[in-house]
């Protein structure tokens, strides 16, 4: 549930923040009324250390997956797919990038308007938007697999329906780091294309790592970080305990969050209080600049104000949770610290 930026824009986001209250009592995409978008996951987990962040047990691996498959998604649903599915429909912009990434992109058949990445998404119809699940445009396209987000992303009520008529729904919400690389192996498998997911998940693994080692290697105080999702009314950031708040802490940050795990906005005083030294711009995307917060009334106080600390990141990668979550992660740490000592990022790979 994060911005938006090729999702709906500013207005869809800020109408997230109550619905991110109630998905933290379980997420995206994005909580705040400029909070976590559709993609996002910003529920409640346990602020990680970068050594535990990706220590989640991997799917086992298998040469190929082998139909027909029984997979238990991450609402404790047991999905049952008779054969490797052919018309595969996307419910998340994070899980249409998985799908692309593990080499099953030519089989999605429908997409959510929000999908934006990888590029040839653009041309798969969409059947989903922030309004709902087209249901009857889902069934006409005769899929054969529907890959959903949890925690609320997609209406409960449309997927039931989905189930009913026989197509199966996979239902996945990665609350930390470690769930997202659970999920990228849990979609894989789904569409019949496990050996890649575990590929893919463990060269995410290892990348974090690197990414985690270069920031220790520096040693010194980790700044205080505040991440600003939005401030045109109220001040939005992140949850305690929240993935936000996991990705600031592996990034190299002291994460200032809200003092809540279900509440995403932070009243001035505290913050003010908390004194950030970094303030990363989530909302950058919608124009917000440096200048713009330095000149806010009763921000001039801050640390991060006054040393020139406020920077932009492109949100989207940053908590959006699938392949391109270690690039998010980088940028991030940049952000943070624009000398952080990290390894050099991988060459990039075509996507399925």
């Amino acid at each position: 549930m994060r911005h938006i930026r090729s999702r709906r824009g500013r207005a869809g986001i800020i109408s997230l923040i109550p619905l991110v209250a109630l998905l933290v009592a379980a997420c995206g995409a994005a909580a705040s009324p400029a909070g976590p978008s559709p993609i996002g996951s910003i529920a409640p987990t346990a602020t990680a250390t970068p050594a535990a962040a990706t220590s989640a047990t991997p799917l086992a691996a298998s040469p190929a997956t082998a139909f027909p498959v029984t997979l238990v998604d991450d609402e404790g649903t047991s999905v049952v797919l008779p054969a490797r599915p052919e018309r595969i429909v996307s419910l998340t912009p994070a899980t249409t990038e998985i799908l692309f990434a593990v080499g099953a992109g030519s089989r999605v058949a429908g997409r959510t308007e929000s999908d934006d990445y990888p590029p040839q998404a653009a041309a798969i119809p969409a059947v989903a938007s922030y309004q709902g699940v087209d249901v009857e445009k889902i069934v006409g396209l005769g899929a054969d697999l529907v890959v959903a987000g949890g925690a609320g992303f997609n209406s409960p009520a449309a997927l039931a329906r989905l189930r009913a008529l026989g197509i199966p729904v996979l239902v996945v919400y990665a609350p930390d780091v470690a769930g997202v690389l659970h999920d990228i192996e849990l979609v894989a498998t789904a569409a019949g294309e496990g050996p890649a997911g575990t590929a893919l998940a463990a060269s995410m693994r290892s990348q974090v790592d690197a990414i985690a080692a270069g920031i220790a290697s520096a040693g010194g105080t980790r700044p205080r970080v505040f991440y600003e999702l939005d401030a045109t009314k109220e001040i939005y950031g992140p949850a305690d305990r929240s993935f936000l708040a996991e990705m600031i802490s592996l990034a190299g940050g002291d994460p200032i969050t809200t003092g809540s795990t279900t509440v995403y906005s932070i009243p001035l005083e505290r913050l003010v209080a908390a004194d950030p030294q970094v303030i990363v711009l989530g909302d950058a995307a919608y124009g917000v600049t440096a200048a713009q917060v330095a000149a806010r009334p009763g921000w001039e106080a801050m640390a991060a104000v006054k040393g020139g600390a406020i920077r932009p990141v492109d949100d989207v990668v940053v908590s959006r949770p699938g392949p391109r979550l270690v690039e998010g992660l980088r940028a991030l740490a940049r952000a943070i610290d624009p000398g952080a000592p990290l390894p050099p990022a991988p060459a990039p790979s075509p996507g399925g």
